[in-house]
């Protein structure tokens, strides 16, 4: 699902939304996190395994290095978990066909190539979510312990397939405590529309 078709513009976007503004606020993290989950599975139905078991892996890291905040050696592995696992996730993706290929044509064997499709938006997610790991081991925030918060952060829809990536920093706040801003509503809004109307364009030119 892209931000132009009609399917976003007419049904996913106008329920997600009343849907949002509907609930009280202790339900709006989840709303977040199934209407991310629900827009990324839309294009990529089995692939969105991969985006929750990166937000899981990067989660229970988080939790580990706080249970264990005065073990120094406790949180630099949890981090190095973190880091590989969500590196190993990128790299089977992005660059395996290449590696197989390359010893393929170097050594004259014929090792199977899957050939994996690329994820959508996978390095967007994997280091956004990654980035919280690499920030709470350096003590620049504080743990999340809702995974449901956690999630919000990693899979909010607006910005999962195309960036830009979110520390988490910028919106830990939030996630705990946040007013309805209709001027900046309207003002996104616009944002959109305006966005909408140049690709429509460049799209006809």
């Amino acid at each position: 699902m892209v931000f132009s078709e009609p399917v976003f513009m007419f049904l996913f976007l106008p329920v997600s939304l009343l849907v949002y503004y509907a609930v009280p606020f202790r339900f709006k993290n989840a709303v977040l996190f199934f209407t991310g989950l629900l827009f990324y599975s839309w294009g990529e139905p089995v692939y969105v395994l991969i985006m929750v078991l990166s937000t899981l892996i990067d989660y229970l890291a988080g939790r580990v290095m706080n249970r264990f905040d005065s073990n120094e050696i406790i949180r630099k592995a949890a981090l190095i978990v973190s880091v590989v696992m969500n590196l190993s996730l990128l790299g089977v993706f992005k660059y395996s066909g290449f590696f197989i290929d390359s010893i393929n044509s170097l050594f004259g064997i014929s090792l199977y190539n899957p050939n994996l499709p690329l994820p959508i938006g996978i390095s967007f997610f994997t280091f956004q979510s990654m980035s919280y790991t690499i920030d709470l081991y350096r003590r620049n925030i504080t743990v999340q312990k809702s995974f449901v918060k956690f999630a919000a952060f990693v899979t909010m829809f607006p910005q999962i397939v195309a960036g830009p990536i979110v520390l988490y920093d910028n919106v830990a706040r939030e996630l705990e405590e946040r007013k309805i801003d209709f001027e900046a509503l309207s003002s996104g809004i616009s944002i959109f529309i305006c966005g909408l109307c140049k690709k429509v364009l460049i799209a006809n030119s």
